[in-house]
């Protein structure tokens, strides 16, 4: 499995991003998927998560501001980020939703960086 985040960048307060996460050598629709966070010293954090049937979950810090979607025919999830707040910064990466969680696959991407300030 590998993943390729992108879309990440500096924004100001309240501003908005759009990630893309592309996903390969993976059954890619059969696939529950999530966008995490992770910011230095923490461990990273569930904030998105759509399964296969498009139903949707969001953590609390994100609900009503984030969306998370995804295009079967080309192995990709987004997430549509809006009213951004400084406590959003951090590397976002997408992998399959495993046990508890957690990254199905070990194989991380690069992630993509979010910084949000005033």
């Amino acid at each position: 499995a590998q993943f390729v985040e992108s879309g990440g960048g500096a924004v100001e307060i309240g501003g908005s991003l759009r990630l893309s996460c592309e996903a390969f050598d993976v059954n890619f629709s059969r696939l529950d998927m999530g966008w995490y966070t992770q910011v230095p010293g923490k461990q990273r954090e569930l904030v998105a998560s759509i399964d296969s049937r498009n139903n949707r979950n969001y953590a609390d810090s994100v609900q009503g501001r984030f969306t998370i979607s995804r295009d079967d025919a080309k192995n990709t999830v987004y997430l549509q980020m809006n009213r951004l707040k400084p406590e959003d910064t951090a590397v976002y990466y997408c992998n399959a939703i495993g046990l508890g969680g957690r990254g199905a696959y070990n194989t991380w991407g690069q992630g993509t960086q979010v910084t949000v300030s005033s």
